[in-house]
């Protein structure tokens, strides 16, 4: 085992993408996979079967199903898991690294229990703030690992740490600028998501291009609406995190979240959707934590209610959207 390595903590697409993105740099990558067979054909046949089967991992990308083994050593750390399992790998991790040992989150999303954002319970378990930092933007991965151009953004309240993860990961395709703003970079992460149902439930019902602008438009109102109540950078809302991600996850084919909104709005189920993909839909996680928060501050999110209405509370399309259409006029900016 290399002395100088990446442990990434996740062998999901977007895990897989980033993997293979360190591996083209010839930057040592030992991938934490959720079973044997899986770790073994990542190492032995160079591939993930489960998520991007058709791109190549470089010699450099190993894989691993035991924790310890992928963090021993470890230059910095790299978690890729879902939200919702965040919490409980950390609490794995955290008596197996060094406390200074920078970690980067990729998951996108609010904690469960509490509403913060994941950097905020990561800190309790894992301890030093200052090592940790977020990753959000327009990244979807079956693009990132074909070397198509894409930008994201990496934030931190170090500088150090953030600067680290900026050199680690740019490359001439994959541009990575760095932030402060953690609070905002990761409430536009969680939430865009939301939206991106929203759009993909419009979608599916047959409306087209106007309402999809329109749901994107007055979706990162409510992001912004958000951002400002907690104290995070508006500024964040109009950048990668934020605009530029809500504009890939609400428009593209490779959005699970888009993707599953069409779906329901055909009559498919989030179960059926999640056992189909062997993807978590992080927007529907998502609509629970979102509107807590939102509910909690006092702040108006009329797009994600009416999501969590559809996807968890059994709303009846029509009526959401007659609803959400009969709403008190207003001006654009309140």
């Amino acid at each position: 085992m290399p002395s100088n390595h990446v442990a990434i903590i996740g062998a999901g697409s977007w895990g897989s993408a980033v993997a293979w993105l360190l591996g083209e740099k010839g930057i040592n990558t030992r991938i934490w996979a959720r079973n044997a067979d899986l770790a073994r054909a990542i190492t032995d046949d160079h591939r993930n079967p489960g998520y991007l089967a058709d791109i190549r991992f470089a010699p450099p990308v190993t894989a691993t199903d035991v924790l310890a083994e992928a963090v021993d050593a470890a230059e910095s750390v790299i978690l890729a898991t879902p939200s919702s399992v965040l919490l409980s790998v950390a609490a794995r991790l955290a008596p197996l690294l060094p406390h200074t040992t920078p970690l980067l989150v990729l998951s996108k999303g609010l904690d469960l229990q509490s509403g913060r954002p994941l950097s905020e319970p990561l800190t309790d378990v894992l301890g030093n703030a200052e090592r940790l930092a977020v990753l959000s933007g327009p990244n979807h991965a079956e693009e990132v690992s074909r070397a198509m151009p894409s930008a994201t953004v990496v934030a931190s309240v170090s500088n150090k740490t953030a600067c680290y993860f900026q050199e680690l990961l740019a490359t001439s395709a994959f541009r990575v600028y760095t932030s402060p703003d953690t609070l905002g970079v990761q409430l536009c992460g969680a939430t865009k998501n939301v939206i991106a149902i929203a759009c993909g439930l419009a979608v599916g019902l047959g409306y087209g291009d106007n309402t999809t602008a329109m749901l994107m438009t007055r979706g990162l109102a409510e992001i912004s609406r958000l951002v400002i109540a907690l104290g995070g950078d508006v500024r964040s809302c109009m950048g990668l995190a934020g605009m530029g991600d809500l504009i890939a996850t609400c428009t593209s084919p490779h959005s699970r979240n888009r993707s599953f909104g069409l779906e329901l709005a055909q009559g498919g189920s989030l179960d059926v959707y999640q056992s189909r993909t062997h993807m978590v839909v992080e927007g529907a996680v998502a609509a629970r934590t979102v509107n807590a928060l939102a509910a909690a501050l006092r702040v108006e999110l009329p797009i994600c209610s009416a999501v969590l209405d559809i996807v968890w509370e059994g709303g009846e399309l029509g009526e959401v959207i007659q609803a959400l259409s009969s709403r008190e006029l207003k001006p654009e900016f309140y």
